[in-house]
């Protein structure tokens, strides 16, 4: 879900009462990271075993140009199976091959009715030579982590395999470089759900064409995301960056991060069954003597926004191999562009 209201009056205690969840405090724990585990040979079933097993496809097709072979890297974390799943849904052809450094009963998972060979991140590059052979035309998704990214978009630029990098992080001057020397087409953002990415696009436009438009007014942020989320979203930042261009004074730190569960249950509204995936943000401007006030907010639960764009990515790449652009590297905003999104 994502809206935008407006109010031009003092906002009442209910809606004040939004922004009167008390700041958490940031954790500073290091995030624990799985140790990848090599499987033995016999235990892994060879790429072209993988393939053979493979029903065919029956979700609605895409059209004949546009079913291309898509392989997810990796269909074990929570944002790659939602995309492995979308890119079924969508008819095109997942490859039935994955990479994780996290151990899987039997090296393999079921996603639509469809087994996916899961390989330890050391046979990346011997694999995925050998998969080229078969699907000559394939796109890949990157799903990793944030310290993988710049080791994969070298991998992939190697191969000469174009890709759509959705994970964030990493070094991203170095992979714009990486991709740009490499001459491979790709697209990479780090906010992949379209809507999301017209509403900042909107922002930028309205930031550029009145600079100013909000002097004197007072900020105050408050962005929910599940409990694995430290740090402030990168969109929030892009929002923020926004407003103190149209003349908002505004910190960083003043972000109130919301991430305990009761809290957004009760106060933000996240719904129980989203607590371990949603995006939830308001942003509310009020005049210096208080008798004007606005409010942005954008609501994402689940997956769906960010799995389906990365596929409408895919598929805009793909057309662009198919007419032999000259153009190479993409972001969002050229798919949003491009207007042919379904």
């Amino acid at each position: 879900m994502l809206s935008a209201a407006f109010a031009a009056h003092p906002a009442t205690a209910a809606a004040l009462q939004r922004h009167s969840v008390r700041p958490r405090q940031l954790f500073s724990a290091p995030i624990a990271t799985a140790t990848p585990t090599r499987r033995s040979r016999a235990a892994m079933l060879s790429v072209k075993n993988a393939v053979a097993s493979q029903s065919p496809l029956t979700a609605r097709a895409a059209p004949r140009d546009l079913s291309f072979p898509i392989l997810v890297n990796s269909c074990t974390g929570k944002m790659g199976k939602a995309v492995a799943e979308a890119a079924v849904s969508a008819g095109l052809q997942l490859v039935p091959v994955s990479f994780s450094a996290v151990e899987v009963p039997d090296g393999k998972l079921n996603i639509c009715d469809r087994d996916i060979h899961i390989h330890d991140l050391s046979e990346s590059e011997r694999i995925l030579s050998s998969i080229v052979k078969d699907y000559p035309d394939m796109i890949v998704v990157d799903y990793t982590v944030p310290d993988a990214v710049n080791a994969n978009a070298e991998l992939y630029c190697k191969l000469g395999l174009p890709f759509v990098m959705g994970t964030t992080g990493g070094d991203r001057q170095l992979l714009n470089k990486t991709v740009q020397d490499a001459n491979v087409y790709a697209v990479i953002s780090p906010q992949m759900g379209k809507q999301v990415v017209a509403f900042l696009a909107a922002m930028e436009i309205m930031a550029e064409k009145f600079p100013g438009a909000f002097a004197g007014y007072k900020l105050e942020v408050m962005e929910s995301h599940q409990a694995t989320k430290l740090d402030v979203s990168g969109t929030a930042k892009a929002v923020i960056s926004c407003f103190q261009k149209l003349g908002v004074s505004f910190d960083m730190n003043e972000v109130n991060l919301v991430r305990d569960p009761e809290e957004q249950m009760a106060i933000v509204g996240v719904p129980e069954e989203h607590l371990a995936g949603h995006a939830f943000h308001n942003y509310h401007l009020t005049s210096p003597d208080e008798t004007v006030s606005f409010e942005f907010q954008h609501n994402v639960c689940g997956r769906s926004i960010y799995a389906e764009g990365t596929i409408d990515a895919a598929m805009f790449l793909r057309k662009k191999i198919q007419d032999g652009a000259n153009k190479k590297l993409y972001d969002m905003i050229d798919v949003l562009s491009e207007g042919n999104m379904r």
